[in-house]
């Protein structure tokens, strides 16, 4: 006896803003990858950088503990990461405090530019559709938008904490 799959589910159950947010995030992991890729940079060593820009930006310091955290890795995994990200000359390490045993990771000047070019063309085409809205759509958006964020975010949270489901088991 063997079980039914399920089919995909069905369009018409799911808001036409979800499926747009969906198709939205796989054409942005995409310009990722491909702007990434042209660069020989991961996606992880990416978004290792967008953590530490977001950070710095608050000014909150960023170490390795806050990186392997916020990316979900390992401590060896987090520790290539860095090593990468310094070679590349994209990141550096500094030592805080008086005993100087925590490490700070800050962004150079190369990841600042390296950055800027390989999004520039998105930022271009990004700017272009937006400057087709009104302000006041836009803030809209924006509330939207962070809704959106804030929801995944949850989700996200819901998810780490929940088990993984049992294997069926075997007939």
């Amino acid at each position: 006896m063997s079980a039914e799959m399920p089919g995909p589910p069905d369009a018409a159950e799911q808001p036409p803003l979800v499926r747009l947010l969906q198709e939205f995030s796989l054409e942005a992991n995409r310009y990722v990858d491909s702007a990434g890729g042209r660069n020989d940079m991961h996606r992880t060593d990416l978004n290792a950088l967008a953590v530490i820009m977001q950070h710095t930006a608050r000014n909150q310091i960023v170490t390795p503990g806050v990186l392997r955290k916020e990316l979900h890795l390992s401590s060896p995994a987090t520790t290539a990461l860095i090593d990468r990200l310094h070679h590349s000359g994209h990141v550096v390490r500094e030592r805080l405090g008086t005993d100087r045993r925590q490490v700070q990771l800050r962004m150079t000047p190369k990841a600042y530019r390296d950055g800027g070019a390989m999004f520039l063309p998105l930022a271009r085409h990004m700017g272009a559709a937006m400057a087709q809205f009104t302000p006041e759509e836009l803030e809209i958006a924006t509330r939207f938008m962070t809704s959106m964020i804030d929801a995944t975010v949850k989700a996200g949270q819901e998810a780490a904490q929940q088990t993984a489901p049992a294997p069926p088991a075997p007939q």
